[in-house]
């Protein structure tokens, strides 16, 4: 099957061609460094992360990009707070802290979420403030090209002049005559509301290390421009894929795509989105009380069962979050770990283990990812296997069972869940504890094939004490142990 994603600007679901065979180059929206990360952060780098897993088995070099936006209004704003006396410590949260430090601080909180939970680090991580010479080039070309002017207020701002280029409103399907104005800056030195600003000029009571001498004087980068410029250095002016969450569409990516193009660059072939977490149908909000942080997860779920919760859904669709949501991740990734010591411990009993990678996953999972990342019917493939590993292993068919470990270990490689944080595992201790609670279901199936349901409660109940938690199925008992 052709590997087809779907394409924003288009919207419709398109042949993934890309423009230099075998390569592929990606570039998706990482996080603004303000405050610790939120589960839509993180939610959408393990779905592109599961895009460039997927890119790479099927054989393309990928160059992903992930930006560090590192300065910005609310990151100003919450290093000023932090001098001031009534100051309200947050988690983490230091007393008179720079704005540059403050944003290094979160930006290290971010990496230590994407390596816990295995989204694997992109090829290049620049910072918005290590661009400020490709950004006044980008910001003079359009300029030149009657797409930008300096504020009419002597602001020191430039901004993007929206009517000017006819296509503005196309990636998200909307007339300039129906836009609300841009909150961006203050609209005195504006042609129009919707301009939006390409510089922001330096204004009384920020601090000086926040600004940058400019043609049009000391400020700052606006947030749409920093991305197209640093796209433009990593990619080129033309590359394959633009990601980032559906809360970017408007107004980022638009204004991303129309500055970049206004500017002579082809840009993006394809705009690819992931949709939002809502809490039990409900948008996630501070305000409201409803949200739950990656950090919340993790007290409740190993990595391997969030990545799991996070990376479950097809990336385009909403992921809603409920109480019971990741007891039930846990118990599918249960039901996988479980057939995968039942089985090692099988095969190693029975000298073929020796399982290791092939390097092809079942036909159903490489067409259900190749349909738009279909991830759902892709995890279908993968629990089937898992049944029909055990179902062997019962059955004592050994070859097939070491063909569905190999199988179900290069599906978990290639969805990321291998590669989320694990506890250490004193390998001695584990198959010593594998040989007593194997020895202690042999009982118990002895006493239930003589149908003293006593004796075999009662193992149950001391396997169920030591925290081993055994599960009955038609392929026979299975056992793991009690997670928290």
């Amino acid at each position: 099957m052709t590997l087809r994603f779907y394409d924003t600007a288009s919207a419709e679901v398109r042949d993934f061609v890309p423009l230099v065979p075998g390569k592929a180059s990606l570039y998706y929206c990482g996080a603004t460094v303000q405050g610790m990360p939120h589960v839509g952060h993180i939610r959408s780098a393990i779905a592109f992360d599961q895009l460039t897993r997927w890119l790479e088995y099927r054989g393309f070099r990928v160059t992903v990009v992930r930006n560090v936006t590192d300065i910005d209004d609310k990151i100003l704003a919450k290093s000023e707070a932090s001098f001031h006396p009534d100051f309200e410590q947050e988690p983490g949260a230091v007393p008179e802290e720079e704005w540059w430090a403050l944003a290094y601080r979160y930006e290290q909180e971010f990496l230590k979420a994407y390596d816990t939970l295995g989204v694997s680090r992109p090829t290049y991580e620049p910072r918005a403030t290590g661009h400020i010479p490709e950004m006044f080039a980008l910001i003079q070309q359009l300029i030149d090209r009657g797409h930008a002017y300096p504020a009419l207020d002597g602001s020191g701002d430039v901004y993007f002049d929206v009517r000017s280029w006819n296509k503005y409103g196309s990636l998200t399907r909307q007339k300039l005559d129906d836009m609300q104005g841009a909150t961006d800056a203050d609209p005195r030195g504006k042609k129009d509301p919707r301009d939006f600003a390409l510089w922001k000029g330096h204004k009384e009571g920020e601090p000086t290390t926040a600004s940058w001498v400019s043609p049009w004087g000391a400020g700052r980068p606006g947030w749409h421009l920093e991305c197209s410029a640093m796209v433009t250095k990593y990619l080129g002016p033309e590359f394959d894929i633009h990601g980032g969450g559906l809360d970017l569409r408007f107004p980022h990516h638009e204004n991303e795509m129309a500055q970049s193009q206004a500017a002579g660059h082809a840009f993006a072939n394809f705009w690819m989105h992931n949709g939002m977490v809502t809490y039990q149908g409900e948008k996630m909000s501070k305000s409201v009380g409803n949200t739950v942080s990656p950090a919340e997860m993790l007290e409740l779920a190993p990595p391997r069962v969030v990545r799991y919760y996070l990376g479950q859904a097809q990336y385009r669709s909403v992921l809603d979050y409920q109480p019971t949501s990741l007891q039930e991740a846990t118990a599918a990734v249960d039901r996988i770990d479980g057939f995968i010591a039942r089985a090692v411990r099988a095969l190693s009993a029975d000298g073929s283990l020796l399982f290791g990678s092939h390097g092809t996953v079942p036909d159903a999972f490489a067409a259900a990812m190749d349909d738009d990342l279909n991830v759902p019917q892709a995890l279908g493939v993968l629990h089937d296997t898992v049944r029909a590993g055990n179902t062997a292993l019962t059955g004592g068919d050994f070859a097939a069972a070491r063909q569905a470990l190999t199988s179900v270990t290069d599906m978990l490689r290639v969805l990321g869940i291998s590669d989320a944080a694990q506890p250490a595992v004193d390998d001695q201790a584990t198959a010593a504890l594998g040989t007593l609670v194997e020895a202690q279901l042999a009982a118990r199936a002895d006493a239930r094939a003589r149908k003293d349901w006593a004796a075999s409660d009662a193992i149950r109940d001391v396997l169920s004490a030591a925290g081993v938690v055994v599960e009955d199925s038609a392929d026979g008992a299975t056992w793991s142990l009690q997670r928290g």
